[in-house]
């Protein structure tokens, strides 16, 4: 599975200077495949490409690009099953979750950039012109590991369907479904230097692409340290910048919703992709009368929970994607227990009967206060901290009170009280009583969580211009 060239204009091209690392597999620790890491001048090539492809490519028509986006869907139905594997092998998502999670919902933003651009208006009247919205430019795209796929797919396909170029770097530690886009997109046919594909690193050819003058414009999904270096160096010219960074979720069961049913999903949704989500519900919040009942439901939602080899099939968590993480988490759950959070399951160390692969156990803490550690940083595992409240105002509080602000949940048999709770999170998407993924609304952060919007029509017009054209005759 060696994929050691980069996709620069339209080919299939060496790095400037050659430059191999391992790419390991999480349920083996063991090295499966290689590709090359790239250099400045690599990102350099690659935005300069994109620039020559950005004048002819911002005026083809509509039905162009929706005959390319369609030629691009077709192929990742063709490959998906191709598309999971490389991503169980590569970060460790259980195959299933991969075939009918990671792999589809990429595809789904795709077919919803489609959508979009069937029916959108470039041009509009307003007041004594016309209002047009054009292609932002170059973009630079830096995507992360953890939904290796769905990133990517979430910024290429409104790019491409807005009319703009593409400089992708994807994770170099989750890099090989990526890939596998690149050639379904080489297969659909685009111009030349549309889309162009350069591996590496954060500090090498992540920030190449923030800084460079040639790209106008930079997405970004990662933690938010690296956001804020991302941002510093796109201010020097003055690009627009979207980012997707950290959260620290919180997930309020009011004293009215079913309380066993709200726990069970909230225990799983927090322990979904081996909790590497930037919105997981890791704080669950519930009425401290009923403490001790919740903590009841969330064991026996953990023992429903399958470890095992990601490529089975009945697997429902795999590791964690590398050792590092397994580090971080394994640190996290060792300061639950010094500050004094009760465990509830779970806890540090392997799970017993997996002596290799970056397993963690998925662990519950009750008896949480917010100051604790496990309750502030953002842990990217399968660990749930339970905060207690008296009060709704309290609840709303304890959920505000964190630099995050990328989603929020909330659980009520009233869906009138719960949207009124919601309506106080501050936080850029709010989920009632575990309503399930909609690829059509916007997705995005306040505060420390990034700017900017994805998904549906919210994400289209990040990539596009306003342009007033005043004085046009009616």
């Amino acid at each position: 599975m060696d994929s050691l060239k980069f996709y620069i204009d339209g080919r299939w091209v060496d790095p400037a200077s050659p430059h191999a690392i391992a790419v390991v597999n999480p349920a083996t620790e063991e090295p499966f495949a290689q590709i090359s890491l790239g250099s400045a001048q690599d990102a350099d090539k690659a935005a300069r490409a994109a620039r020559r492809a950005f004048a002819g490519y911002a005026q083809t028509s509509v039905a162009a690009r929706l005959s390319w986006l369609e030629k691009i869907i077709a192929g990742f139905r063709a490959r998906l099953p191709e598309l999971a594997r490389a991503m169980t092998l590569e970060m460790g998502a259980p195959i299933t979750f991969a075939t009918e999670r990671q792999a589809t919902v990429a595809l789904f933003h795709f077919e919803e950039a489609a959508r979009v651009l069937a029916g959108f208006a470039f041009e509009e009247r307003m007041g004594a012109g016309i209002v047009r919205h054009e292609p932002i430019g170059v973009c630079g795209l830096i995507t992360p590991w953890n939904w290796p796929l769905n990133q990517v797919a979430s910024k290429v396909a409104p790019a491409l369907a807005t009319g703009c170029t593409v400089v992708l770097k994807p994770s170099e530690i989750a890099p090989l479904s990526v890939m596998l886009l690149a050639e379904i997109i080489h297969e659909a046919g685009l111009p030349a230097g549309v889309f162009n594909l350069v591996n590496g690193d954060g500090p090498t050819v992540g920030e190449a692409i923030a800084a460079h003058p040639e790209i106008d414009m930079v997405s970004f999904t990662g933690s938010t340290g690296a956001g804020i270096r991302v941002a510093q160096l796109a201010a020097q010219t003055v690009k627009r910048v979207a980012q997707e960074l950290g959260g620290k979720s919180a997930n309020i069961i009011l004293d009215d919703a079913d309380l066993r049913t709200a726990v069970t999903a909230g225990v799983h949704a927090c322990n979904t992709n081996g909790g590497q989500n930037c919105q997981s519900p890791t704080r669950m919040l519930v009425n401290r009368s009923r403490k001790d009942e919740a903590f009841d439901a969330a064991r026996a939602a953990i023992a429903t929970i399958r470890l095992g080899d990601p490529l089975d099939p009945a697997t429902t968590m795999g590791p964690l994607v590398n050792q590092r993480q397994f580090d971080r988490v394994q640190s996290l759950i060792q300061s639950g227990l010094d500050e004094g959070a009760t465990l509830v399951a779970g806890g540090p160390g392997r799970p017993a009967d997996l002596n290799r692969g970056y397993y963690v156990r998925p662990t519950v803490f009750g008896d949480v206060t917010p100051a604790m550690r496990i309750a502030r940083e953002e842990i990217f595992g399968p660990v749930l901290s339970i905060l207690s409240f008296d009060t709704e105002d309290e609840a709303i509080a304890i959920a505000n009170d964190t630099p995050f602000g990328l989603a929020g949940f909330v659980q009520s048999s009233d869906a009138a009280r719960a949207r009124k709770v919601a309506n106080r999170i501050r936080a850029g998407r709010v989920y009632l009583n575990n309503a399930g993924f909609d690829r059509s609304l916007p997705f995005g952060g306040y505060k420390q969580s990034g700017n900017g919007r994805e998904f549906g029509i919210f994400g289209f017009r990040e990539y596009l211009e306003v342009k007033a054209l005043v004085g046009y005759p009616s």
